[in-house]
């Protein structure tokens, strides 16, 4: 299998830098971030983001492990999938690509639409899974905001088409604008006004849009996965969110919280919907502790087949 060149080295202050990466597989281009060396953590980003929404923590978690934040298929600069967005479709690509690197196991993090695909990427590939970490994780209830809602409404396309590059253009202006109040901008409006700028691509768009209702209707969200949530005993589970979430509320994280026996619970006051971005020392400081203090899990399949068969048995 064909890899292409590294593209570019990205330095973060007082950190190594990071890798620009494509992989071709299945005749489609995926880009990925990927830094340090040691036990692998997978980073996976939301709904319309990128492995940019890492920005700020792939360099110190770089330190003591091998990071790989891809984009996932039809985000940033990965090719559009082949139609399927659910989040078993994107787990499969996620352990396809994990495959050509040669990695074998890791412990993944997933944020909002990505703390679904870890979801069910620990539920398909569980021999692949040492920790399981939820970020601001959607497929924990119904729950969603109203813009979310909103997109998977018949024309959505057409407004989102019309207003995509505003998004683009503002998000700049509103840096540079508070910047010169010495003002820090609000990390989490940025992100979104970033992502959604994005869209203004016409195959960016498509792929955000068949994503969205494959996981989001005007109802809520489509998938739950607390019914499975028992299954997560198996592997060390950490929950971080933002008390002030406004896409996806924090009492999912608690209710999970709650289904999931030895689990972690780590909610950040005074931020929204990304930790990450919004306290990526405080976040990567969680992280790491909890890395150190759980010891990873062995799965083998017969094993995960066998909790499954105890639960329909009760």
């Amino acid at each position: 299998m064909a890899r292409a060149a590294k593209r570019k080295a990205v330095e973060l202050p007082g950190t190594s830098p990071f890798e620009v990466k494509n992989e071709d597989l299945h005749g489609r281009s995926v880009t990925y971030a990927e830094a340090g060396e040691g036990p692998v953590l997978l980073l996976l980003h939301g709904l319309g983001g990128s492995f940019e929404n890492w920005r700020d923590v792939i360099g110190p978690l770089a330190r003591n492990h091998r990071v790989i934040a891809p984009d996932l298929p039809g985000h940033g600069a990965s090719a559009p999938g082949g139609g399927d967005y659910s989040v078993g479709a994107l787990a499969a690509s996620v352990r396809d690509l994990l495959v050509a690197l040669s990695v074998e196991r890791v412990t993944v993090v997933g944020h909002s639409l990505g703390g679904g695909v870890a979801m069910q990427f620990s539920y398909q590939f569980p021999e692949m899974v040492e920790r399981l970490v939820l970020v601001s994780s959607g497929g924990l209830g119904p729950e969603v905001s109203l813009v979310l809602r909103a997109a998977a409404l018949p024309g959505a396309d057409l407004f989102i088409a019309a207003t995509a590059d505003i998004g683009q253009r503002v998000a700049p202006a509103i840096g540079r604008g508070l910047s010169a109040l010495g003002l820090r901008p609000n990390a989490d409006l940025a992100e979104v006004l970033r992502g959604y700028g994005t869209l203004v691509d016409p195959e960016r768009r498509s792929a955000f849009l068949a994503t969205v209702k494959a996981v989001i209707g005007t109802g809520g969200q489509r998938v739950d996965a607390t019914d499975r949530l028992y299954l997560a005993e198996a592997v060390p589970v950490l929950i971080v969110w933002g008390a002030d979430d406004r896409i996806i509320p924090a009492g999912h994280g608690e209710d999970a919280h709650r289904h999931i026996p030895h689990s972690r619970l780590e909610i950040f006051d005074g931020v929204g919907h990304l930790p990450q971005v919004e306290a990526p020392l405080r976040f990567v400081l969680t992280l790491e502790e909890f890395i150190a203090e759980t010891e990873p899990a062995t799965l083998e399949r017969s094993e995960w087949h066998a909790l499954i068969r105890e639960r329909h048995a009760a």
